[in-house]
């Protein structure tokens, strides 16, 4: 099956879907920022700490302002992985999950070493990134997903009752593969989130996150986003708790004006569909980035998945240059994250140029070795 629509890529569409990945991985690392100092607090605690309005502004967490978690750190290497998917293809080699996986084993690394080991000579430019080595509450599923070689499937998933939203804010980039068919989409984000959360609730939520980026990327208004994303859910076996959460998301906006508690309501309990309905709601919602992504993280749950979902959304929709340029200006890790969405964006519409079973650019293997 061709996972390419064969879309011709002019001047223009290239301009407009680098401002669009660059807009989905910084608008998610932003609202990750966002919402690190106060994840888990209840609203009131917000308050308490951060005034009546709740966070306004970026506020410190792990020592610094703009701080990033867990969360847009696994974001980075997926879309280290999906790059080195495309640059495994000339060998002949397509198993886009396995390269994912690889891309999950080398974060898992940077969790438990000091910093990047030279010596791995396939490990890429991504992981000797040392700031990426600081351990930012990786949740046990995670670290229990990717703890050791085994990659889990959707036949033996890893953790089958993990239901937590992490696989959610590490899935964007898989929308951004705006050459494919949803369906595609879906499909690999779902077995890659089943690497590490078994649970229908929690991949299936993921696929059906990264086909509203998908279809937002290619233009579409963020109400079609999310009907796209129902109709491919219904046909999939467990679906109802994803596909329910995205109803009352769309509910949830003809019941007034928005409000933290509205949110609070749509996330529940923290689960993987919670949050998904939390997070587009708030991007539905939403009078700018700004007003979107605050509405996300004042709210008594998990606020840096939430607001990291909602910037993913915010930053496909509407492209970079609508993200705060004073929360940029402080983000950890932008240099890295910008380049990295270039390089992305390069792949995607220029891969060919870049390498072929022929041949290849030598710093492009460089940066995204053919090896594991």
């Amino acid at each position: 099956m061709s996972t390419t629509s064969g879309a011709v890529w002019g001047r223009h569409e290239q301009q407009d879907f680098r401002s669009r990945v660059r807009g989905t991985l910084l608008g998610a690392a932003v609202g990750d920022a966002l919402g690190a100092p106060v994840d888990g607090l209840a609203t009131e605690e917000i308050r308490r700490l951060h005034g009546p309005d709740g966070v306004v502004d970026l506020a410190p967490a792990f020592g610094r302002r703009g701080a990033v978690t867990h969360h847009t750190q696994l974001t980075l290497f997926t879309v280290d992985g999906l790059v080195r998917a495309q640059v495994r293809r000339d060998t002949g080699a397509w198993h886009p999950p396995t390269d994912l996986h690889r891309a999950y084993l080398r974060w898992a690394a940077t969790q438990r070493d000091w910093g990047p080991d030279l010596r791995r000579k396939d490990d890429g430019w991504l992981a000797r990134e040392e700031w990426l080595y600081a351990r930012r509450e990786p949740t046990r599923a995670l670290l229990m997903g990717l703890g050791d070689e085994r990659m889990g499937t959707l036949d033996d998933p890893k953790n089958p009752a993990a239901d937590g939203p992490e696989p959610l804010a590490r899935s964007a980039p898989f929308g951004l593969l705006v050459g494919w068919e949803p369906q595609l989409v879906a499909q690999l984000a779902v077995e890659c989130a089943a690497q590490t959360h078994g649970h229908p609730a929690a991949y299936l939520s993921a696929g059906a996150y990264a086909v509203i980026v998908h279809a937002l990327a290619r233009g579409d208004s963020a109400d079609a986003a999310v009907q796209r994303a129902l109709g491919l859910l219904a046909a999939r076996p467990g679906h109802a708790p994803a596909s329910e959460a995205l109803q009352r998301a769309l509910g949830a906006v003809r019941q007034g004006l928005p409000g933290p508690g509205r949110v609070e309501e749509l996330v529940g309990v923290g689960r993987a569909p919670g949050v998904l309905s939390a997070a587009v709601y708030c991007a539905l919602v939403a009078e700018d980035v700004r007003h979107g992504l605050r509405l996300a993280v004042n709210q008594g749950g998990p606020s840096a998945p939430t607001a990291a979902l909602t910037g993913g959304l915010l930053g496909a929709l509407h492209g970079e240059t609508a993200l705060p340029p004073a929360w940029l200006a402080e983000l950890e890790g932008r240099p890295t994250i910008l380049e990295l969405a270039d390089d992305f964006a390069m792949e995607m519409t220029q891969g060919p140029a870049l390498h072929n079973p022929a041949g290849a650019s030598p710093g492009w293997l460089a940066r995204y070795p053919r090896g594991n």
